[in-house]
């Protein structure tokens, strides 16, 4: 009732699943080292401070506090998934309040690939997809994993001939 339900679901029968993925996993490593340090910022308050009942229970509740708040985070990182079809590029996301941004390939005019130097040593990188003159719900995809696959794909769908296109590689095929 409250899971989300599977993207592949919003695939039309005329469509073809090229890609789908999940931001790479270290779109968590901020959230995990402020968690790690607010954890450890309250073992020291418990074991240096003044021992007493309030204190202790401040800082237990806070420790459970930042430990339900990761744990959410990964939730929702977890159930977020990018996918491309030969049509279109969506994105879903979220537990309870579901969304889905979608952008078809035929609208899309430019597509940039970026990649920093700590996503070229992560193995992430950042697709910019612009349509003419608007801002659409996929704008920036950041932390995308395997950009360069995904790169080469995506602009051989939007600028390559379709009938020899080599994104049919990365698919998996279909049941009928």
């Amino acid at each position: 009732m409250l899971a989300p339900r599977e993207i592949d679901e919003y695939i039309l029968p005329t469509e073809r699943r090229v890609i789908r993925v999940r931001q790479h996993w270290s779109v968590l490593l901020g959230h995990m080292t402020s968690t790690a340090l607010v954890l450890g910022a309250l073992v020291a308050i418990d074991t240096y401070a003044p021992s007493s009942l309030v204190l202790d229970n401040l800082t237990w509740y806070a420790g459970l506090v930042a430990v339900v708040r990761l744990t959410i985070i990964v939730a929702l990182w977890w159930v977020e998934r990018i996918v491309i079809t030969d049509k279109r590029v969506m994105i879903s996301k979220g537990i309870i309040t579901h969304n889905i941004g979608m952008m078809p390939l035929g609208k899309v005019t430019d597509l940039t690939f970026e990649r920093s130097l700590t996503g070229r040593m992560m193995g992430y990188g950042k697709m910019v997809v612009e349509s003419a003159g608007q801002i659409q719900a996929l704008n920036e995809i950041d932390f995308m994993p395997r950009p360069e696959e995904i790169y080469e794909a995506l602009a051989e769908l939007i600028f390559g001939d379709k009938k020899q296109t080599r994104s049919h590689l990365l698919a998996k095929p279909r049941r009928r």
